[in-house]
């Protein structure tokens, strides 16, 4: 899922990078948090403006759009977190043990 956000143009930042704004990726129980984090300068752009609160918010909002149309359109089930900051890509339900009905059947040797 990371794969396909870089090859869509997303700059991904890894846990090392924290403190840095910018898009996350972190594994949780649900599947994968999405997360992004507006840099001091934006915030205080965004502060500035009419609608302090909302700049911010309006942009988490065009950035939370754009991946979860990426990943939807890719096939994932995306949700909101609980918390509202980020998005949760939910992980495939594992097959229980045996069932290999999505598997390609086997192909005879001769």
């Amino acid at each position: 899922m990371s794969s396909c956000l870089v090859q869509a143009g997303f700059q991904l930042l890894s846990d090392a990078d924290s403190g840095i704004p910018g898009l996350r990726v972190t594994e949780v129980p649900a599947g994968a948090l999405v997360s992004w984090t507006a840099s001091d300068g934006f915030t205080a752009l965004a502060r500035d403006q009419a609608g302090r609160a909302a700049g911010n918010d309006s942009m988490r909002m065009i950035v939370q759009t754009a991946v979860t149309g990426l990943l939807v359109q890719l096939g994932h089930t995306v949700t909101d977190s609980p918390d509202g900051g980020g998005l949760v890509v939910l992980a495939e339900a594992a097959l229980p043990r045996g069932d290999t009905s999505s598997q390609a059947p086997a192909r005879p040797t001769h």
